[in-house]
């Protein structure tokens, strides 16, 4: 496409909208980045921080939440929640709840804008189960359109990059004790989201109308993101795990294609992939990694099923890098690589005391990051051979850091239940 450049008051006025709708290469526009895979680019990435060192800036946040930044452009998104469910000790009132979609200043860390998303009730009540995630642990996506955030049972909602309300559509009102936390995946015109927990449904939406185009039903205890994976021939098959089976589906219509036996636990991690090789997650059973092929038809259990493993994690993902899959156990304190082709543990070492691990690592500048809730981010050299290069605390923020990392152009974006942070090396 040709593009004309004017000049003058025209093009200043046009230079001061570039933030709000042109994205990069090096983007994290959604859930654990391009692709889902949690990869980032660049190098320089720092391995050492703390309040006082290679912080670019700490941004107070206007609510509590889990879900993970995505960074756009000179913008970066996010969800979070208040009034309601902020601590088991003062819940407050379900009434009360407001679920916020915030854009920040990528530059300074300043507030841009915030906009109140009236919640659909009755919510899951807070207390139990719910208490260590709350009511916002979805990851928005976005792209030059607009950001794309789902709500639980408020359903999806899509902002454009001004904060103008494009649209809202309900994707189900079913609720679940865990709460609901799989994020929104952007693939040609559509929106799609696992919507297990609200409708036992995978559901894609028209990204310009929120008109729902197709409706998988059937899956059952998936908290996961869905994956889209490329195949040698071009074509994109999206694959969920679900209690028991891995799923292969045709994005642009919901036709399901394929399914293999799975993992018999419910999955939270979401799955990732090298070329045309899924792998998957879950945290108990005999088998608790699975590494399978897509592409096929049918019943692919025992064609399309590369090898099984023992080894596996109850929350976090895993991510390749260079042949390997690396990941940690949420509560054992324990950090696996494994070989992706065959599925040998190359090793397994526990990490200094960092209590759970509910963020899914990413891997950049050849370094591993690895978010703990209360104990700091480990950092690990990405290769077959344990290497822990840095333990890093923010001590004056003692709020949980359950969110995924952001990576974009040597930058860090860490979200605690209180603060947005830019690490970056100074």
């Amino acid at each position: 496409m040709d593009h004309k450049h004017p000049s003058g008051p025209v093009a200043a006025a046009m230079l001061a909208l570039l933030p709000l709708a042109i994205g990069h290469a090096d983007d994290w526009p959604r859930f654990r980045g391009p692709q889902g895979l949690g990869i980032g680019t660049g190098a320089g990435l720092p391995v050492t921080w703390s309040e006082d060192e290679n912080i670019v800036w700490k941004t107070p946040l206007p609510g509590a939440g889990t879900s993970s930044p995505v960074v756009y452009g000179e913008r970066v998104y996010l969800t979070a929640h208040t009034g309601y469910g902020i601590s088991p000790e003062s819940p407050g009132a379900m009434a009360d709840l407001k679920r916020l979609v915030l854009c920040v200043n990528r530059g300074d860390g300043e507030i841009l804008w915030t906009r109140d998303v009236e919640p659909v009730l009755p919510e899951t009540e807070y207390g139990g189960r719910m208490h260590w995630h709350g009511y916002a642990s979805s990851t928005p996506a976005v792209d030059d359109a607009g950001v794309y955030c789902l709500l639980g049972t408020s359903g999806v909602v899509a902002f454009d990059h001004e904060g103008n309300r494009l649209w809202r559509t309900s994707v189900g009102t079913r609720t679940h004790e865990w709460g609901s936390a799989s994020s929104p995946v952007l693939a040609g015109g559509l929106v799609i989201v696992n919507a297990f927990v609200e409708s036992g449904s995978l559901v894609a939406l028209d990204k310009r109308t929120g008109d729902e185009v197709w409706r998988a039903e059937g899956l059952k205890e998936s908290w996961t993101t869905p994956l889209l994976v490329h195949l040698p021939d071009g074509r994109q098959e999206l694959v969920v795990a679900i209690w028991a089976e891995v799923l292969g589906f045709d994005p642009a219509t919901g036709e399901q294609l394929w399914s293999c036996k799975g993992l018999d636990w419910y999955i939270v991690g979401s799955m990732v992939c090298h070329g045309d090789v899924a792998f998957c997650l879950a945290g108990k059973g005999v088998e608790a990694t699975l590494a399978v092929r897509a592409g096929g038809r049918g019943d692919v259990s025992d064609t399309h099923v590369l090898w099984r493993a023992r080894k596996g994690s109850n929350v976090s993902s895993p991510v390749f890098h260079d042949g390997y899959l690396y990941f940690a156990h949420e509560s054992q304190g324990i950090a696996y690589c494994v070989d992706a082709q065959t599925g040998a543990v190359a090793y397994e070492r526990r990490l200094p005391r960092v209590g759970e691990i509910y963020a899914s690592p990413v891997v950049a500048d050849g370094k591993l990051y690895y978010v703990s809730r209360l104990g700091g981010t480990l950092v690990l050299a990405a290769r077959p051979e344990f290497e822990l290069l840095g333990h890093n605390r923010m001590a004056d923020d003692r709020s949980a850091f359950n969110a995924s990392p952001a990576v974009s152009r040597g930058q860090i974006l860490l979200r605690s239940g209180r603060f947005l942070y830019c690490v970056a090396t100074q």
